[in-house]
C-alpha cells in the first residue's frame, strides 16, 4: 500500500456527453412546431457553442432546451459562460456560450484556502489547471472532498485519480 494517497480536483466537461446533448437539442428544435421555417442553428467547437435564431424569444427557448439536455446528460450548467445576445446576419440574433474548462490560477485560491482552513494534515498544490491534494490519511482526503462538495463554487468540480 502506498505511504501517501492523493486525488485531483479538476473542472472538465465530458465532450462526448456535450455533443450528445447538443444533438438532442438540434433534433428537438427540428421537430418543434414553433421552430418550423426558422433559421435556428447550434454550432460548437472546442471552446464555445454558438446559437443563431430568428429573435430573442426563440433564442431564450433554444438556450433553455440546450440547458435541459445538458443537465440530463450530467453536464453542470456552471460550465457554461453565457455571452450577450447580439444581432447577426439577415435579421437573426446570435449568442455565444463559452465552455469553462480547467481551474484558472486566480480561481484556485479560494479552494486552496478552504482546504487549508480545514486544519487537516493534507498537502494541496496547484498544477496545470488542477489541484492535487495528498495525505497519508485517506480519511482526511475524504473530509476534504466532502468540504469541497459542500462549498458553493463558481465552476463545476470533479474529483479524479483517487489513489
Amino acid at each position: 500500500m502506498p505511504s501517501e494517497s492523493s486525488f485531483d480536483v479538476v473542472s472538465r466537461i465530458d465532450r462526448q456527453e456535450l455533443d450528445n446533448a447538443l444533438n438532442q437539442a438540434r433534433r428537438e428544435i427540428e421537430n418543434r412546431f414553433d421552430f418550423k421555417h426558422s433559421k435556428t442553428s447550434i454550432e460548437s467547437d472546442e471552446k464555445s457553442i454558438t446559437i443563431v435564431s430568428d429573435d430573442e424569444m426563440k433564442m431564450r427557448n433554444v438556450v433553455d432546451i440546450v440547458q435541459s439536455k445538458a443537465v440530463r446528460r450530467g453536464i453542470d450548467i456552471k460550465a457554461f459562460e453565457f455571452g450577450e445576445i447580439e444581432p447577426a446576419l439577415s435579421g437573426t440574433v446570435r449568442r455565444v456560450i463559452k465552455l469553462r474548462s480547467g481551474i484558472p490560477k486566480d480561481q484556485s485560491k479560494p479552494l486552496m484556502e478552504k482546504i487549508k482552513s480545514l486544519k487537516l494534515k493534507v498537502n494541496a498544490q496547484y498544477q496545470d489547471e488542477q489541484i492535487r491534494v495528498s495525505s497519508k490519511s485517506r480519511d482526511d482526503l475524504q473530509k476534504v472532498i466532502a468540504a469541497l462538495r459542500a462549498m458553493d463554487f463558481e465552476l463545476p468540480l470533479q474529483f479524479i485519480n483517487y489513489r
